[in-house]
């Protein structure tokens, strides 16, 4: 064991770490005076996670050793959960970082009056630590703000195609804003699953809040389409207005055999009458 990892290791532990961590929070306030009010126990699980790994060998002169893991697995756990709380890459990082200076300071203190040389090369040591942890924190925060976004977006997406059931036997979804794959893939198994779920007949998908149609749309339409009656069912597409047939046409997109309509009135008026319902005015 080193003299960088001996200094280390002994003020990590009681009675050094209480006061370790109290110079830590005071200088993390220094950079961020809205620092959260749980940083006293992360900074805790920080200094014990990071003694634990030092006792199992750790190498204190590369993060990248096997037997960092509890520390790396605390430090994941702490940007995972400021990144669900809405805090920043930066916020996160700035206090690990805020380690740096009670533990510089008290390797001065520890090495007074040691070989000069020894005590930069152990300053130098540490202060690289403490940067991997940081950067292995910052690296994760953002992974976690990734996974965050694409739930998110696949939630929206989720959303904003929903699944209606109009009439006994008739299912409608209405289509707002642009379609690509990712929609259209999500889109249809909700649909197919609704299907199943509700033995549905017929699905009136409409597109009336679809701003364009170009050939890939159409091409995500029918993939649809196709789907539904690999089911057992039929689709008719509503809200075909005059400038998006036109579109259809100039772009020479082949829709024959599949029933569209302007609106979804008339969609729910067709879909009625081919399963058999019939509503009447009453006098």
């Amino acid at each position: 064991m080193n003299n960088l990892t001996t200094y280390i290791l002994d003020a990590l532990q009681a009675p050094h770490s209480a006061v370790l961590i109290q110079d830590w929070i005071a200088e993390a306030r220094t950079s961020n005076p809205d620092l959260a009010k749980s940083a006293t126990a992360d900074a805790t699980e920080v200094v014990a996670a990071f003694g634990a790994s030092l006792q199992a060998g750790a190498d204190a002169g590369s993060f990248r050793d096997p037997r960092w893991l509890p520390l790396q697995q605390v430090l994941s756990a702490l940007s995972r959960s400021r990144a669900a709380q809405g805090q920043t890459a930066g916020d996160t990082s700035v206090f690990v970082l805020a380690l740096k200076k009670p533990l510089l300071d008290g390797l001065q203190t520890w090495a007074a009056g040691g070989d000069s040389a020894q005590l930069m090369a152990a300053f130098w040591g540490l202060t690289k630590l403490v940067d991997s942890m940081a950067q292995f924190t910052a690296t994760t925060f953002q992974h976690a703000r990734e996974e965050i976004i694409n739930r998110q977006q696949e939630e929206l997406l989720e959303l904003s195609t929903p699944v209606v059931k109009l009439w006994d036997g008739v299912l409608a979804v209405p289509m707002i804003g642009t379609l690509d794959s990712n929609r259209t893939q999500i889109v249809m198994e909700t649909l197919l699953q609704k299907i199943v779920e509700t033995g549905s007949e017929l699905a009136i998908i409409d597109i009336t809040g679809v701003p364009t149609v170009d050939t890939l749309v159409a091409q995500h339409l029918l993939k649809t389409v196709t789907a539904i009656r690999l089911m057992g069912a039929d689709c008719i597409i509503s809200g075909i207005r005059p400038q998006i047939a036109q579109t259809i046409v100039h772009l020479g997109i082949d829709l024959q055999g599949i029933t569209t309509k302007a609106s979804l009135a008339d969609a729910l008026s067709l879909a009625l009458q081919r399963t058999g319902w019939r509503v009447t005015r009453q006098a």
